[in-house]
């Protein structure tokens, strides 16, 4: 009887955490965040105990259901509050811009200089006099932005010289102007809201991201409260 227990158990046990899984969404392992991976960790733990508990199935299975729903309620405030998202899954950390590597911010991403070349020869930049700029992300990979006259497309073979590229600035993110990045990009309140009226927009709230480029163009995108169903590449 107690074999029997254990194989319904088990099977309710991966029922379970298949659609708490579905719930929280779908993400790579390679895409978690230090908070997704602690919860996912604790579910399969709990989700073990639950297949082989014979007394009291029912707690192991009402853990994991409040494990789930406080991961899609804390996913849905960090969807709307940037400064809850930087504090729980951080933000990104410049490692190097214009030939400088930023020390302090190595140790503050706690990456050592043999970590970082061998990221930057995994991307195939084996002389950092290549990179313009790298970027620790919060999901703790290194993004590496090459001079314009260092990349794939080989313009110096051509004797080329394309236009340098800059960093991008998101200055809108879910309706909220972020100031710092405005004052960054050498823009002030008063030209992003004329911005945004001769697009049409009358307000950041409407606005889900805007990114202005290296040559001064504000890209808006709005939001749409719609779910988009098809699958382009189905």
């Amino acid at each position: 009887m107690d074999y029997i227990t254990v194989i319904i158990t088990s099977l309710v046990s991966m029922i379970v955490l298949f659609l708490l899984t579905k719930l929280i969404g779908n993400k790579q392992l390679s895409e978690l965040t230090m908070f997704d991976y602690i919860v996912s960790i604790t579910i399969g733990s709990i989700a073990a105990e639950m297949a082989t508990e014979l007394e009291t199935p029912e707690r192991p299975l009402i853990a994991m259901c409040v494990y789930a729903f406080i991961s899609l309620g804390i996913s849905i405030l960090v969807s709307k509050r940037i400064k809850l998202r930087r504090l729980l899954f951080g933000h990104s950390v410049v490692l190097m811009h214009g030939g400088r590597l930023y020390r302090k911010n190595f140790k503050k991403s706690r990456l050592d200089l043999n970590e970082f070349l061998m990221q930057a020869r995994l991307c195939g930049y084996f002389d950092l006099s290549s990179i313009d700029t790298a970027i620790m992300e919060a999901s703790g990979k290194i993004s590496f932005m090459p001079y314009a006259a260092k990349r794939p497309a080989t313009p110096e073979d051509l004797n080329l010289v394309p236009n340098a590229e800059a960093v991008f600035f998101n200055v809108i993110m879910d309706g909220q102007i972020l100031e710092k990045n405005l004052s960054y990009a050498g823009r002030d309140l008063n030209w992003l809201n004329n911005e945004l009226k001769v697009q049409g927009i009358k307000s950041p709230s409407e606005v889900f991201l805007a990114i202005l480029d290296n040559s001064g163009t504000l890209n808006v995108f709005k939001n749409y409260d719609y779910e988009e169903k098809n699958d382009f590449y189905e």
